[in-house]
């Protein structure tokens, strides 16, 4: 049994201007407004709204809805707009520009090739659009004298029958910009043991694998993902919480809380299976309903203070509403979280980073370098 303490104090810090490094974030959920408006006129495609402004609250009030159907609804847009090479190119570029502008160094990124291919396009074709991408917004944040690193995340959708031929795919790009695996969309009733010949295939080739899991179902999903599908990380996990009891017991005369933790939750934490969770993301879809309806409510400091391998992601930026930067905002002002909080919860994302060890060591000693130098400065002034 572990006791929760309570919330450390937040100190003054500038967000923005820390190294962050991104595991959950769909390229499909990170258009710019202005882009799609323009993607769209070009496809003929039409859109709820066609200013700016406007579409962008649209996104944001469909997601926030409480419903994962609803939240995955407003893809049909985003996708619709991402059927051309060209399309693919200039969303991937925006897409690390907007990442390096919100102080991301290393960003895997998740997308799905077998929905991008109504125009014509191969799988191969979509990969390597994205790729060209990719590599295009690189080069435009180095130009700008930034440094950023991105892989993709080649993603099969769990619904479809294209398991064997997408994870193919992705070992086919390994060392042309694909970094891992994952599969995708409608999770309750679709469990990863559906495809449990590619997750072998990936395995046989040593490929990783990281598996949505416990977001829009529980602690059945999570098992099938660590089982069948062999998962390193699990793509939010956050209902693994499902699995914790807590308790309240008198010490010494006061009421604490005391946690303990079922056989899985145990195997997930014990074993440093990484969980990307993704606050206000996980609340809009309706994730963390069982445990309450505010941020306040979300176990990701349970989670985080019972030893769990815990990493902050945004998932769907424009349909969220969030940066990285702003859900860093969000963790301090709730939990109280400080500057050596987030150093953890950077590097615990360093260490779960679908790269080689030499790439993330490097990665850990230049962020441990930023923040041994913030922490320093923090100290010196109080």
């Amino acid at each position: 049994m572990t006791e929760l303490s309570a919330d450390s104090a937040s100190t003054s810090i500038d967000f923005l201007s820390l190294p962050k490094v991104s595991l959950h974030d769909h390229l499909d959920g990170g258009l710019r407004p202005s882009t799609i408006i323009e993607l769209a006129a070009a496809a003929g495609h039409e859109l709820p709204a066609t200013e700016p402004d406007t579409l962008r609250q649209w996104f944001q009030d469909s997601a926030d809805s409480g419903s994962l159907v609803r939240y995955l609804e407003t893809f049909d847009h985003t996708i619709a707009v991402m059927q051309t090479r060209e399309g693919l190119e200039r969303v991937a570029k925006e897409f690390v520009e907007d990442l390096a502008a919100d102080g991301v160094i290393y960003g895997e990124v998740r997308w799905a090739p077998e929905q991008h291919l109504t125009q014509g396009l191969s799988l191969d074709d979509a990969v390597e659009a994205v790729q060209a991408g990719l590599e295009a917004g690189i080069e435009v944040v180095e130009a700008a004298g930034g440094h950023i690193q991105v892989g993709q995340l080649i993603t099969a959708m769990r619904h479809a029958d294209r398991g064997q031929e997408i994870a193919e795919l992705a070992v086919r790009h390994r060392d042309k910009g694909a970094v891992g695996f994952d599969i995708a969309g409608a999770e309750d009733g679709f469990l990863p043991s559906r495809f449990k010949d590619a997750f072998t295939y990936l395995a046989e080739n040593n490929f990783p694998a990281t598996i949505h899991a416990g977001e829009a179902a529980g602690l059945e999903s999570i098992q099938d993902a660590l089982v069948h599908g062999r998962a390193l990380r699990l793509g939010h996990g956050v209902r693994i919480a499902e699995d914790i009891l807590i308790e309240d017991e008198d010490v010494d005369g006061e009421t604490v809380n005391m946690v303990t933790l079922g056989r899985l939750a145990s195997w997930v934490r014990d074993r440093a299976i990484p969980l990307e969770l993704c606050p206000s993301s996980n609340l809009q879809t309706g994730a963390i309903a069982g445990f309450g309806d505010t941020v306040e409510d979300h176990p990701f400091d349970l989670l985080y203070q019972t030893g769990f391998r815990v990493t902050v992601n945004t998932d769907n930026r424009l349909m969220s509403g969030v940066t990285l930067t702003g859900e860093f905002e969000l963790l301090a002002e709730t939990f109280g979280y400080d500057l050596e909080d987030f150093l953890e919860l950077t590097l615990n994302a360093v260490e779960a980073a679908f790269i080689p060890l030499e790439a993330r060591e490097a990665l850990a000693d230049y962020i441990a370098d930023v923040y041994g130098d913030l922490l320093e400065a923090d100290g010196a002034e109080s």
